[in-house]
């Protein structure tokens, strides 16, 4: 990929990045390998001596620009990735980005609806209620007297986050053609989910969609709100949306959690994800404190819907019975559903991952289930994974960071509620949920006609096989997996033995020739005897260390 100078400009800042925290103390917190060669201009030290601290971390995204501050912000909502002095520093990121100016905003604003602000609204406040990595929000009060918020996209930022991916994605490509650990984490598709992500952010078009979408299926939940678009006011980058009076639950005060009623409010939050993401296929996907707001009523209200993730049906039931699996410490079983719903690599070892499986949830269930963070325990399950050569599909990951950043949810509004006791409460209501939506006028339909297929050519079906048996024409095929494997480990076997009976007679020969008296002698014995026994002592030397690496390597890799 031939890069432009600006793109190499790019490069060089985040490769100076990569390096610096490669090599830093928050690395080894991680346990990265650091692996290869330092970036050209380096000459083998740390840009900077000491400690990384996290603010330093915090800064450094921040001065790279919106792509980065979104990365922070993932980041802040993984404990399994990031220590937790650093997950704090990050935090900060999530609502209190610095915001670009007014003059700015008036010009997006009149450029997408194309007449001046003082035309569109009664009332345009100058300064934003929050910022955010991708845009900020202000608010503001239509003509009929409706009052809303408008968020509004940073400038040129389509253009400065489409330049940052070409370099990560080449950073990328090569971590994973040079690296075990990016031969592990297929670091590639990784940043090409994060660009998707992105770009669906970014098309506040879209994020409209997933406010009318989520809200009508979330209209039976009393205790939550989902403020919904101004259709008229709204373009591809800036959003109109109805003006919620509350607070965000991140500043609420010990004080006023005393009058918040919590555990009913986070138990239809819970349920209201379960419903989400096992029901409707269509969920919020960064539920983090910072996107929950307490309203003046009592009531959630879920902002931020920019970032949803989708669940295909198949997909739906596999993780509702893998939550199951995690909330009963059932290993086996959800040993048994990760597999199935991941795909394997060459080196993939399902003993070891069964064990380690067995080992996060005892360590689990060693703290009562009372305590059991179902997103954390996910979370590791696909860590674990990914280390034992399963790649997990992304909707996994994505569902164990939104049970995460729920658990902080419910840690800040009740901090005796008990996720696990909500997800067995309301498990058969949602199981009831999917029943009614598979019970469809055109399921139905389609059943029929399938079963009409199936009576129809039943009979001659039939009349083939019995005519097979008749004839003695019915064959049965077995089609190995692993034949190949199967195949050269018996050949292995086989030259073990070949090589174990030809030394056995030269010992034997040899020992025959012993007794016949020849003019050439070596070391006082028949040559060709001496030579024989020379042979076999060799042979059996080479055939037993080699059987040793081998057992060597085998028990090596069993336990990687």
């Amino acid at each position: 990929m031939k890069l432009s100078a600006a793109h190499l400009k790019r490069y060089k800042e985040i490769a100076r990045l990569f390096w610096k925290y490669g090599r830093s103390d928050l690395a080894r917190q991680m346990n990265f390998e650091h692996e290869g060669e330092p970036a050209e201009g380096h000459t083998g030290q740390p840009p900077e001596k000491g400690r990384v601290t996290p603010d330093q971390l915090a800064d450094d995204l921040e001065a790279m620009g919106p792509t980065y501050v979104k990365l922070g912000q993932v980041l802040a909502g993984r404990p399994d990735l990031l220590p937790e002095a650093f997950r704090q520093a990050l935090e900060r990121l999530q609502d209190r980005v610095k915001p670009f100016p007014y003059e700015e905003v008036e010009t997006i604003v009149e450029a997408e609806l194309g007449v001046r602000i003082s035309k569109a609204f009664a009332r345009f406040d100058r300064e934003p209620l929050a910022a955010a990595s991708l845009g900020q929000v202000h608010f503001a009060e239509l003509r009929d007297g409706r009052k809303i918020v408008v968020k509004v996209q940073r400038p040129h930022i389509r253009q400065q986050i489409s330049h940052d991916f070409e370099v990560l994605k080449e950073i990328a490509s090569t971590l994973d053609e040079h690296t075990k650990i990016g031969k592990r984490y297929r670091f590639a598709t990784v940043i090409e989910e994060f660009r998707l992500s992105i770009q669906n952010e970014l098309n506040y078009e879209r994020e409209a969609q997933n406010m009318l979408a989520i809200g009508r299926n979330l209209a039976e939940f009393q205790r939550i709100q989902v403020p919904q678009p101004i259709a008229d006011y709204s373009t591809r980058a800036i959003l109109a949306m109805e003006f919620v009076t509350g607070r965000k639950i991140t500043s609420l005060t010990p004080l006023a959690r005393l009058d918040v009623k919590g555990e009913p409010l986070c138990d239809e939050l819970f349920r209201a994800y379960l419903q989400q993401v096992m029901v409707d296929g269509l969920f919020h996907a960064d539920p983090h404190p910072g996107n929950i707001f307490l309203t003046d009523e009592g009531r959630i209200g879920l902002l931020d819907l920019g970032m949803v993730g989708h669940t295909a049906p198949a997909m739906q039931e596999e993780l509702l019975r893998l939550i199951l699996a995690i909330t009963e410490g059932n290993s086996d079983s959800a040993v048994d559903i990760v597999v199935r719903a991941s795909d394997k690599a060459e080196d993939f070892h399902r003993d070891v991952f069964r064990r380690r499986m067995s080992q996060i949830l005892a360590q689990h269930s060693d703290q009562g289930l009372a305590q059991l963070k179902v997103g954390a325990a996910l979370l590791e399950v696909t860590r674990s994974a990914a280390e034992n050569g399963l790649y997990v599909p992304s909707e996994l990951t994505l569902l164990g960071k939104t049970l995460l950043q729920l658990d902080e949810v419910g840690r800040i509004l009740a901090p005796e509620f008990n996720p696990n006791d909500s997800v067995r409460r309301h498990v058969d209501a949602i199981m009831t949920q999917r029943l009614r939506k598979d019970i469809t006028k055109g399921n139905i339909m389609s059943s029929l006609l399938e079963l009409k297929t199936f009576l129809g050519g039943l009979p001659s079906r039939l009349n083939q096989i019995m005519d097979a048996v008749t004839n003695s024409e019915l064959e049965v095929k077995v089609k190995l997996v692993d034949a190949k494997t199967m195949m050269e480990g018996m050949q292995k076997i086989a030259n073990r033995i070949t090589t174990g009976v030809i030394l056995a007679s030269l010992v034997i020969g040899a020992s025959l020739m012993m007794r016949i008296e020849t003019s050439s002698r070596l070391f006082g014995y028949p040559t060709l005897a001496i030579l024989s026994f020379l042979a076999a002592a060799a042979g059996g030397f080479y055939l037993v260390i080699s059987i040793f690496w081998h057992d060597y390597k085998s028990r090596k890799t069993i336990k990687q």
